[in-house]
């Protein structure tokens, strides 16, 4: 507690840096192309200057302005400025004063340059840009936290703005191509959105560049609470907080349009109109006034509570981490009862709902069944199709396992994992829901003979590299790190585009701080896919997960199961087979018939090349994730030579009972696989043992 003092002091000096940060503008990017032959005095440097001297003040009252400056032919300056649909005239002349000031700073030899501040932009080039709508060029920046919810989070955010894009470039009046909106995401919070055009695009212009913007917001911000994409001509922006002045926006009135011949648009009336998502300049006079008051008070007051709020969260957030630290370890299920999850609202989801949707758990709706339950595919009254794993009720795994597949796979968002939509704990049930997959689990088709014909290379590559980023995100990426320990061909669900989604966490463990291994006294699993290490010492760590990766990389380029499990009738294990072939440079031999001559030889080589890398038998030579995920997506990163793989499969029952045997000698019990005996399920997870470290 000594220490605390010295917490709260840290977190005061953050908050007074943070409000000196914010209180000066600074430049979000610069977009700068420069000629080291341009000099200050120049005529080009001469018409810039006499252009950036003029541009806030003509661009201020209205918050757009174009122009054009020229003493000769050749020496022309294009130039732009932008303001914010929710700035006033006073904030917008100073964003842009403070641009001009910094683009001869920042750009000194700028012959072309936009710069991105929060409240303006400001563009400038020696060629004519004016109404020329160009989306190619774009800048990403999103927040470092994820949303509890992606899949609603997502639908919703689409939804919105869709709408502002719509609303910016066609709405009623005068169209000024700017909208902002909310919409609700959870009881407790909504999705703030914005959308922004330079007024010398024309609507369809600006319609289409905000939609392109639009549509690459899940490859830069998905799952994010916030991000912005904005670029040459047009912004899209959304966060979980109201980030924009409404009642500047609401006070508005519509400014006439901005002069095509460089004129600055004089203000008309008072103020600024803009109750279609369009903006323009403040009034003068008292309510003016009145207004530019309002709107500096809550420019001051809104990063001070934020920044605040920021602080505070990061004060409670160390405080709790310290207190955890000190806290008894164990089972991540000792720290909560069954009321901690039932008081989740947002994950809760009524029995009778769930009886309706599964026609009260129907034989026919039932997809598989588990060690620990059936799995049951269900249909909820919005027309979503779910899959509801249902715990039995003489279960060995009871209330405690099952919250912490709950806890575990909430906290665990990504397009890879498959996404838990609820619970359920009501009249002695124990209920999960899960998003349902249509294709369901991999080794259905994999391991069928007449079905894997479905998967040509292009899908099993795509399945390849999504497994590797799944697991990416499991050990490195996620606020846990995880280690899945059941790593197979049937705990990989595929959705209708055959899109791989991991699940499964019921042998999940995490890892925190400087753990890197951990040994376990139960070692559970499937044989086969298994780590030496694991399997013989119970050691386990990511690279015990890297091992099994392996596995399923040849086996999805062999098209057959690897032969180390309990009683398999295959003589020779994948992994022996492939390293023989490898051996002897004829390593085509193992490549799945099915896919005949169609695949591109050298890819394929170059998996089977990754998946022996990950099965050496040294955990320390065998790659991590992020080395296998940049391995598949590049061509070239050289590969290093592979060393003897581990083998300790195919074993006959004598075998595995002398397997046990050596395990029990070293204090472990060796389990087979309760999935074994049962078919595949597309649902097929199992319950979580968590220690927090």
């Amino acid at each position: 507690m000594e220490s605390l003092p010295l917490l709260f002091l840290l977190c005061s000096l953050l908050l007074i840096l943070l409000h000196t940060a914010t209180s000066k503008s600074q430049p979000i990017s610069i977009n700068c192309l420069a000629n080291a032959n341009d000099t200050a005095n120049s005529t080009f440097h001469l018409n810039l200057n006499n252009l950036l001297s003029s541009l806030p003040s003509a661009a201020a009252p209205s918050g757009f302005h174009n122009t054009t400056v020229s003493r000769s032919c050749g020496d022309q300056v294009y130039g732009h400025a932008l303001c914010r649909g929710d700035v006033s005239s006073s904030d917008c002349n100073n964003c842009l004063t403070t641009a001009a000031q910094d683009a001869v700073v920042k750009c000194p030899h700028g012959t072309s340059n936009t710069m991105w501040y929060d409240y303006c932009m400001l563009r400038y080039s020696n060629q004519s840009f004016f109404g020329v709508a160009d989306s190619s060029f774009r800048i990403y920046m999103w927040n470092v936290q994820n949303v509890t919810d992606p899949q609603l989070f997502d639908d919703q955010l689409g939804q919105l703005m869709k709408s502002l894009a719509m609303k910016a470039a066609y709405g009623s009046g005068q169209p000024q191509l700017f909208a902002v909106g909310e919409v609700n995401f959870t009881s407790f919070n909504n999705i703030y959105g914005l959308a922004q055009c330079t007024r010398d695009l024309s609507p369809a212009d600006c319609y289409g560049c905000l939609t392109s913007f639009i549509g690459s917001i899940p490859q830069c911000c998905s799952t994010k609470i916030g991000g912005r994409i904005f670029g040459e001509n047009c912004i899209v922006r959304f966060e979980s907080y109201q980030f924009y002045n409404l009642s500047a926006i609401e006070n508005q009135t519509a400014p006439p349009p901005p002069q095509s011949n460089g004129t600055p648009a004089p203000p008309a009336g008072s103020g600024q109109n803009t109750g279609s998502g369009s903006s323009g300049t403040g009034g003068k006079g008292s309510g003016g006034k009145k207004k530019n008051v309002t709107s500096t008070v809550l420019a001051i007051a809104i990063p001070l509570v934020t920044a605040f709020v920021t602080i505070s969260t990061i004060c409670i957030f160390f405080w709790r981490r310290r207190w955890r630290r000190s806290a008894p370890k164990g089972p991540l299920y000792y720290e909560t009862d069954a009321e901690e999850i039932k008081s989740a609202e947002s994950l809760f989801i009524d029995l009778s709902t769930l009886r309706a949707a599964t026609a009260n758990f129907a034989e026919e709706n039932k997809l598989g069944e588990g060690g620990f339950g059936a799995v049951y595919k269900g249909l909820l009254p919005n027309g979503r199709e779910i899959a509801v794993k249902r715990l039995s009720k003489d279960s060995g795994q009871g209330l405690g396992e099952l919250k912490n597949e709950l806890l575990l796979v909430a906290k665990l968002q990504h397009k890879n994992l498959v996404r838990l939509l609820g619970v359920c704990l009501e009249e002695q049930e124990k209920l999960l829901v899960y998003e349902y997959l249509p294709n369901r689990s991999l080794d259905t088709i994999l391991f069928d003979s007449e079905k894997r014909g479905w998967l040509d290379w292009g899908k099993r590559y795509k399945i390849i590299s999504g497994i590797a980023r799944g697991l990416l995100y499991l050990h490195e990426e996620s606020q846990l790190k995880v280690v899945h320990r059941d790593l197979k061909a049937s705990n990989i669900l595929l959705d209708a585009e055959m899109n791989p989604k991991i699940s499964d966490f019921g042998l999940a463990r995490l890892f925190g701080g400087d753990h890197s291994q951990e040994i376990t006294r139960r070692v559970v699993g499937t044989f086969g896919y298994m780590a030496p290490e694991y399997a013989m010492h119970g050691y386990f760590s990511n690279k015990s997960d890297v091992f099994s990766f392996g596995v399923m990389v040849l086996e999805i380029v062999a098209g057959r199961k690897n032969a180390g499990s309990f009683n398999s009738e295959q003589s020779e294990d994948l992994i022996n087979y492939t390293w023989e072939n490898w051996t002897k440079g004829t390593i085509t031999e193992v490549v799945d018939s099915s896919l005949g001559n169609h695949y591109p030889r050298s890819e394929v080589l170059r998996c089977i090349h990754i998946g022996l890398l990950c099965v050496q038998e040294n955990p320390a030579d065998r790659p991590n994730m992020s080395r296998v995920v940049v391995m598949l997506s590049s061509r070239t990163v050289t590969l290093e030579t592979p060393s003897k793989p581990a083998f300790c499969f195919g074993m006959s029952s004598m075998q595995f009972n002398m397997y046990s045997n050596a395990s029990k000698y070293h204090g472990l019990v060796a389990e087979q696989s309760s999935s074994k005996s049962i078919p595949p399920s597309p649902n097929e997870v199992s319950i979580t043992e968590l220690e927090p470290r």
